[in-house]
């Protein structure tokens, strides 16, 4: 196969990461990434065209005669960037602006649970607040209050009481996620350990791409508000090969049979986040691609070329395409966040270290970071390092990457300590 042009969409650590496993196939003659990240500008050419820019990157796949597109962030598959490359018969890797609804819409997501009767918590779906307290007035405490639209993974509380329930109703439907919260999504709480599962799809064929468990509060103990994840580590012993064939069998195969039955064929990553339940696992809600920060641990992990399996993906192959194969080791990674992340982080904090050379199994990820005057690494979001590590076990690794942070430096940044502690809790 000739080397192929491929553009990358998107800025975060998730970007970075397929970048880097990217950059590294024998068919990758060349990677431009936009808008991208100094991280990512290691190892890839830099456009400034926003992710949420349609039209500028069609124009930007047309002008550098993309061979594929491999789409990072699910802002991009809302705004259409899928169909309007489609339209002019470019690959791309990452679903149409119907198929992305599984994400970008939990109420769509739990009707079409309920329309193919797949394992799910129950559900209703509000636009005021005297309808919604009427539901909420059927269930018991805890609740779980959802925007049903984008939150950057932060649209969810876990309300412990009545009141707290009632007041994040309030909260969204007034406008707190903009129009993300014009409506909100109620459930009831799932009791069970969360996991996370991962499918590449063609629109008629998935294939298995790996499993992760994701750390979603800010504070150690799982304390503090919900984030976009401070952290990860792959493969989950929680899941074990059992619940992932059954989870293949209840949720995933009859979700991409279901897309293309009812014409919005599913083409991408379709990531399964998952509650194991003491009757099996049911879904706490879908994604539309790579998780941030699961993706981190999982191109660590594969040993395949990234490159052949995105590419049969976008062009309806997978059927014949090989399968991916998986080290044996175990990857984690820790999210170094800016301080007041994620309620109001603060950016420009100094980075230090981050270029460090930490040997063997280290990676560190750029996540929201820029380079201001005489090339000083400064912080620009909330989630700013994500410091990787591969080890022979869970143990090692997290070692390695908490050595690894100890010689990072970030003003007002803080990381949490206990990234893995289900696995490392249990006896070996």
């Amino acid at each position: 196969m000739e080397k192929l042009t491929i553009l990358l969409v998107g800025s975060g650590g998730r970007e970075h990461a397929l970048a880097w496993k990217i950059a590294q196939s024998p068919l990758c003659g060349r990677l431009v990434a936009a808008p991208g990240n100094p991280g990512i500008e290691a190892v890839a050419e830099l456009r400034a065209v926003k992710a949420t820019d349609a039209d500028g990157l069609v124009a930007l796949a047309q002008e550098i005669a993309a061979d594929l597109v491999v789409v990072g962030p699910e802002s991009a598959l809302e705004v259409g960037l899928a169909d309007k490359l489609a339209a002019v018969g470019i690959p791309c890797f990452g679903g149409s602006q119907r198929a992305a609804q599984l994400e970008t819409s939990k109420a769509f997501t739990k009707d079409f649970c309920q329309r193919h009767g797949l394992p799910t918590a129950a559900y209703g779906v509000f636009e005021d607040a005297a309808s919604a307290g009427a539901f909420l007035d059927t269930l018991e405490a805890p609740f779980v209050i959802k925007a049903d639209g984008l939150a950057a993974g932060k649209g969810v509380v876990i309300a412990p009481d009545r009141a707290a329930a009632d007041a994040a109703v309030v909260d969204m439907l007034g406008g707190r996620f903009g129009s993300a919260g014009a409506r909100v999504v109620i459930e009831e709480f799932m009791h069970g350990e969360e996991a996370s599962l991962f499918a590449v799809c063609d629109g008629k064929t998935a294939v298995l791409f790996g499993a992760a468990q994701d750390h979603k509060r800010a504070y150690d103990g799982d304390e503090g508000p919900n984030t976009g994840g401070m952290g990860t580590y792959s493969p989950p012993p929680v899941l074990t090969q059992d619940l992932i064939d059954q989870a293949w069998r209840e949720l995933i195969v009859p979700t991409v049979e279901g897309m293309a039955a009812e014409g919005n064929p599913y083409v991408g990553v379709l990531y399964a986040g998952l509650m194991l339940t003491p009757t099996g696992p049911k879904l706490v809600e879908y994604n539309a691609r790579f998780g941030d920060p699961e993706c981190q641990t999982l191109m660590l992990r594969l040993e395949s070329d990234i490159v052949p399996i995105l590419l049969a993906a976008a062009k309806g192959e997978l059927a014949s395409a090989k399968p991916p194969q998986w080290r044996d080791e175990a990857a984690i990674c820790v999210v170094l966040a800016a301080e007041g992340y994620p309620d109001a982080p603060k950016t420009g904090g100094r980075i230090q270290g981050a270029d460090a050379d930490f040997g063997d199994g280290v990676v560190v990820f750029h996540a929201g970071t820029t380079r201001e005057f005489e090339g000083r690494l400064v912080a620009s979001g909330g989630r700013v390092l994500n410091v990787c590590a591969l080890g022979a076990d869970l143990r090692e690794a997290r070692d390695l990457a908490y050595g690894a942070l100890e010689r990072i430096s970030l003003e007002g940044g803080f990381y949490r300590r206990d990234i893995g502690w289900r696995a490392l809790s249990q006896p070996s």
